[in-house]
């Protein structure tokens, strides 16, 4: 076999680590849509997704497109292709979800941005909730319950998803190194088992269907979610929660789902182990980080002079924390397994460059060395795909009222006591005996 030569040795260790770095994601394409987002003209930002299709979002990231493309739709009132692209991202986390939990060599070679992105274990859950509210946009009350259902079925398999794989993940650190690998298992357990906000729209849903029973479960549901997970719920339940049961005869309910600022994302955290004078472990972990949002209190005032505040029912920010901790220790233990390869194939090579007598292979091999060492330290990027148009807080509230046309307007404020946007629904048909929930976005 014919030795390449130290100078061909380097350049072919400088285009592995450019190869590397191919797999990752543009987010430059963000900018223009998040501005459209921002100032509320959701028709532009759906435009924009759609026009980076093809140019921006890679071919391993079409759950990225699919959820951009339906919750930005959901937010233009286009509730059918809402439903649709979030139906087409659902099929592609449950496509992708196999591939991602087994020990993938591409991503034991690289990193996990090399494989089809297989979606936040909150993003599955509230894409769910999102086309209930299509479903119900579209007048199908029982499809909207099917959504939520989903969401309960999901949350009761997420404590158990990510096991297997983690020990499977950890089972090849401890092959591969006889070192101690700090993991507290407690940090990986999830604590999320119960929505607020799936079960208090799926509350309002029986209630419309007229079942009663259903709906106070619901009801007792949504204080056993705060009471029972006190990391996600540190806030007070919403004081009208009562008041959702418990409509006079010949009165009707007028209802507003409220959601605001965006949901997080993804930053990277790098910790780097010196191992001897010139090989190091890179570890590069990714890390849910908020989004502020400007949004205070949000107010609703009926043109017939009452008003009401709205209250916070789900941080779906602390959701998304919350749900990525099993996930967290799988990329964990994987990142640790990958760089341990990686690192350990250069200082095998260093070792074998100085116990060689060739000097002409002594070079060769600590070129090489060096080579594996760059492209360990190239290659070792955490996976920050996600999506972006998730909201970050919803809001809940109501006031019963005489049935007939109502028009109100929702107002968002700042911290300051400033109107950030106000949303005008003119002439809402508010009946008795039928669910009158109207939805209000500020993505601020």
């Amino acid at each position: 076999m014919k030795l390449l030569s130290p100078a061909t040795a380097l350049a072919l260790s400088a285009a592995l680590a450019v190869t590397a770095l191919s797999g990752c994601s543009s987010v430059a394409h963000y900018a223009d849509i998040d501005a459209a987002v921002m100032r509320g003209d959701y028709q532009d930002g759906l435009a924009k997704v759609r026009a980076a299709k093809d140019d921006s979002y890679g071919k391993n990231d079409r759950v990225l497109y699919y959820l951009d493309e339906g919750m930005i739709a959901h937010y233009a009132g286009e509730f059918g292709e809402s439903s649709a692209s979030l139906g087409e991202a659902e099929r592609a986390i449950e496509s992708a979800y196999t591939k991602s939990v087994t020990l993938a060599a591409s991503s034991f070679l690289v990193n996990d941005n090399v494989l089809e992105y297989p979606g936040e274990d909150y993003e599955d859950l509230y894409l769910n909730a999102f086309n209930s509210l299509n479903y119900y946009r579209a007048g199908d009350l029982e499809g909207a319950l099917v959504e939520i259902r989903r969401v309960d079925n999901k949350l009761k398999f997420l404590s158990t998803k990510y096991g297997t794989a983690i020990s499977n993940a950890q089972s090849a650190v401890l092959e591969k190194t006889s070192d101690e690998i700090p993991y507290d298992s407690e940090e990986a357990r999830v604590e999320f088992t119960n929505s607020a906000l799936g079960r208090y729209l799926s509350m309002l849903f029986y209630r419309g269907e007229g079942k009663w029973d259903d709906a106070r479960i619901d009801s007792d549901q949504i204080r056993l979610a705060f009471a029972n997970q006190p990391r996600v719920y540190a806030f007070a339940p919403p004081a009208s929660l009562p008041d959702e049961l418990s409509v006079p005869a010949g009165k009707a309910r007028l209802n507003v789902v409220s959601f605001s600022g965006l949901s997080p994302i993804k930053t990277e955290n790098t910790t780097r182990i010196q191992l001897g004078s010139s090989n190091w472990l890179k570890i590069s972990l990714p890390v849910m980080t908020q989004r502020p949002s400007r949004v205070a209190r949000t107010e609703v005032v009926l043109d017939s002079g009452e008003s009401f505040d709205l209250e916070l029912i789900e941080d779906i920010g602390a959701v998304a924390t919350e749900t990525f901790r099993q996930k967290a220790a799988l990329i964990y233990f994987k990142t640790i397994a990958r760089s341990l390869v990686k690192t350990s194939s250069s200082i095998a090579l260093k070792e074998q460059s100085r116990q060689t007598d060739d000097s002409g292979a002594s070079l060769l091999l600590g070129v090489l060395s060096l080579g594996t060492q760059l492209y360990a330290e190239a290659s070792e990027q955490a996976d920050l795909r996600l999506s972006r148009y998730f909201p970050s807080k919803a809001y809940v509230g109501g006031i019963t009222i005489d049935p007939g046309a109502c028009s109100f307007s929702v107002r968002y404020y700042d911290g300051s006591g400033d109107i950030i946007r106000e949303q005008r629904f003119e002439n809402v048909d508010v009946r008795a005996n039928r669910l009158n929930l109207t939805e209000a976005i500020c993505i601020n």
